[in-house]
């Protein structure tokens, strides 16, 4: 991102921040001491602070169903939805030669997305599909499921993570020759403000000979996506 856009960003108001869908960096905004305390530790302080806003909304912490909500609500946080934050849970390296020669594109298509908008909160669900161009190692079909996967457990901006999962897996292959185009649904526009359950989010990162007009169209039509 230039720096005259991330100079808007910072004079913007935060709502603005939000609702036009921005980003600052392609990194994932995390403090040098993200990693201090301890799973065990997180979820302690995330259950306590999370019955403090259902006492706030006035609920009935009380109630047999929902006495032990903060408690689950802090395991799903640091163990499930937002797992992808902790780099010791990133995709082991295993990538192979390409002794079969293969040199055409490869595609991974449809690989489900759930990941969650760090503007609201709220569900992003959709498919991201990946291709590459072999340079000489590839790459065991379900890794590009985990490493989409891996970026999707964090709170997360659509067009971030369709970059992390490109620079990802160029570093992985040793290769320019990545992309990723994710189409999704952003429940902090199908469930709040606008209320548009009907419309879906595309972003796309070509690298290496992806640029190339002819060869990301061949990769559109893999996924049947057709540019006018």
């Amino acid at each position: 991102m230039n720096d005259t856009l991330i100079k808007d960003i910072a004079e913007m108001d935060i709502e603005q921040v939000g609702d036009l869908h921005l980003f600052s960096s392609s990194e994932t905004p995390m403090r040098k001491d993200a990693f201090d305390k301890t799973d065990e530790e997180k979820m302690s302080v995330i259950e306590e602070k999370f019955a403090e806003i259902m006492d706030a909304l006035g609920l009935d912490l009380t109630d047999d169903s929902l006495k032990g909500t903060p408690k689950r609500v802090a395991k799903m946080y640091v163990k499930e939805i937002f797992g992808g934050l902790n780099p010791a849970n990133a995709p082991k390296n295993s990538n192979f030669e390409n002794k079969y020669n293969y040199t055409e594109m490869l595609v991974e298509k449809d690989i489900t997305v759930y990941s969650t908008c760090e503007h609201h909160f709220l569900p992003i669900v959709g498919k991201a599909h990946v291709a590459y161009f072999s340079n000489g190692n590839v790459i065991g079909l379900s890794k590009m499921n985990r490493i989409v996967d891996y970026y999707s457990k964090r709170p997360q901006v659509q067009e971030r993570m369709t970059i992390q999962v490109v620079k990802h897996l160029q570093k992985f292959l040793g290769t320019e020759d990545v992309a990723c185009v994710i189409d999704a649904k952003h429940l902090c526009v199908n469930s709040r403000g606008i209320r548009d359950i009907q419309s879906s989010t595309v972003t796309g990162e070509f690298g290496g000979k992806f640029q190339d007009a002819a060869v990301k169209q061949e990769f559109l039509n893999y996924i049947s996506m057709k540019l006018d």
